[in-house]
């Protein structure tokens, strides 16, 4: 098991509420704001992506952020894209964000063929790729995310896409895309009561929307972005996709991998997403009290079941 996620097996369960909302909703006095946004929509890309649900397989598409040397918690994001076949905002149902590392952490290196490709029997190449598994995720379903929507457009049309069943393993995967398509251009809203909380490092950001009788279709953002966005000695990286293997309908992923949309999909230029993620930063010291609240607080926590138990 990864250290990732050792880390997130100690405050598994109800104590991780608990633990984040006491120190995610006391921003001290010397915190940074963190904000982080790929610009302006641009119609060159849409790329699918949802949670797995009842005859549909999951799908991924992620871009990239970065934190600098602090604890930064992410309190709200936003994101772009388009519900396809009809569906409107009213067709939306579960809505998930997970935040990926950036590969090798949190992934099985020796599954690839090691450097400098990395590859692997499903993609030319892992390097600068989410890795295997998600660093942490929150979700409508279970209460940790909150999301409202603003309809931007009622007839968007991205120039090129990636829809479901348009990731092929290699040597096939230059597929060109799916070619155009038009949806509602929606603008998703997102709340976080429980805090992403992120050592500084290298990060992809992915949106999930699950959609009655349509799919989502995340857009493309500005590329390049402007100097400065991303902190000095780290690149801004493209766009990559990948989807899971799901027998009950039939399908085929190329999970835990990954492909580029752009170099390995479309077969030329690279993408950025369209979002954008706020809140603050602390640094180190000055975030050890928080942390001291949170642990205090899941100590009393774990005093109070104990003595639950007992008296029972």
């Amino acid at each position: 098991m990864y250290e990732t996620k050792k880390w997130a097996g100690l405050f598994a369960g109800p104590s991780l509420a608990f633990v984040l909302s006491a120190i995610c909703w006391v921003e001290p006095a010397n915190a940074d704001v963190f904000s982080f946004n790929t610009g302006a929509v641009t119609n060159s890309m849409a790329s699918a992506s949802r949670p797995e649900s009842v005859g549909k397989f999951e799908i991924e598409s992620a871009d990239d952020f970065a934190t600098t040397g602090q604890q930064t918690f992410i309190t709200s994001a936003t994101f772009t894209g388009l519900l396809t076949g009809g569906a409107t905002t009213a067709n939306i149902g579960s809505v998930r964000v997970e935040i990926y590392r950036v590969f090798p952490n949190d992934s099985n290196v020796a599954r690839t063929s090691g450097p400098p490709l990395f590859s692997t029997v499903n993609v030319p190449t892992r390097v600068n790729s989410p890795s295997d598994v998600a660093f942490d995720e929150r979700s409508s379903t279970s209460g940790s995310l909150t999301f409202t929507t603003t309809l931007l457009s009622p007839a968007f049309t991205a120039l090129n896409s990636v829809q479901p069943g348009g990731i092929v393993p290699k040597p096939n995967q230059t597929t060109l895309g799916n070619g155009s398509i038009t949806g509602q251009e929606v603008e998703f809203h997102i709340s976080l009561p429980t805090a992403f909380l992120l050592p500084a490092d290298h990060y992809f950001f992915v949106p999930q929307v699950e959609v009655a009788g349509g799919e989502f279709l995340w857009l493309s953002g500005t590329r390049p972005l402007p100097p400065g966005t991303f902190p000095p000695g780290v690149t801004d990286l493209q766009s990559w996709t990948r989807d899971s293997t799901d027998i009950s309908v039939g399908h085929i992923g190329i999970d835990p991998d990954w492909l580029r949309i752009g170099t390995d999909i479309v077969g030329t230029g690279t993408f950025n997403a369209a979002f954008s993620l706020d809140g603050f930063a602390v640094p180190l010291p000055g975030a050890l009290p928080l942390f001291a609240t949170g642990l205090a607080g899941l100590g009393l926590l774990g005093w109070r079941r104990k003595k639950k138990a007992i008296d029972a």
